[in-house]
């Protein structure tokens, strides 16, 4: 069922020390992205109790689950996406290499389903994400180191607006 998005401070406290991990990786989303952001509740027992899942156009871009003390994230690479990656390999750290290579491929494409405690991973998954994705978002380079600041509540049109 779609919801509203669920206020940040519930969303910190449930992540507690990811929450640093979930704001770095939104930001650098909403920063490169234009997407519509649609958050999903089912039962409390239900593996996919909360998600956020980011998606244009019909397609999902990456779905984010929320997990007491952390989160997982899923990506699914289909079959141009996997040639992209096994290009640019190297440019990827071991952790997401092995995920990959451990993942199985559905007739979808290989689900990576990367858990999130910590921050050391966003880089990797916003590179995945431009495998999967060209940035729709006009970036200007002076404007990329500041890249994942930007408040997890503000509507794109203020992000859109916002002056660093």
């Amino acid at each position: 069922m779609e919801r509203p998005t669920k206020p940040y401070e519930q969303v910190k406290a449930m992540l507690k020390n990811a929450s640093t991990a979930w704001e770095k990786l939104i930001g650098k989303i909403r920063f490169f992205y234009i997407m519509d952001e649609l958050w999903e509740e089912g039962k409390p027992t239900h593996k996919h109790y909360n998600n956020l899942r980011i998606r244009r156009g019909g397609k999902t871009l990456i779905t984010l689950s929320l997990r007491e003390g952390f989160f997982l994230v899923t990506v699914v690479l289909g079959k141009d996406e996997r040639a992209k990656f096994d290009e640019q390999r190297e440019d990827f750290g071991i952790e997401i290499c092995n995920l990959y290579d451990e993942a199985h491929t559905y007739h979808d494409g290989k689900w990576l389903g990367i858990e999130m405690h910590d921050d050391t991973l966003v880089d990797d998954i916003i590179r995945l994400l431009h495998i999967k994705r060209k940035p729709n978002r006009k970036v200007l380079p002076e404007n990329k180191k500041k890249c994942g600041i930007l408040d997890i509540g503000l509507p794109h049109e203020d992000i859109t607006n916002y002056i660093f």
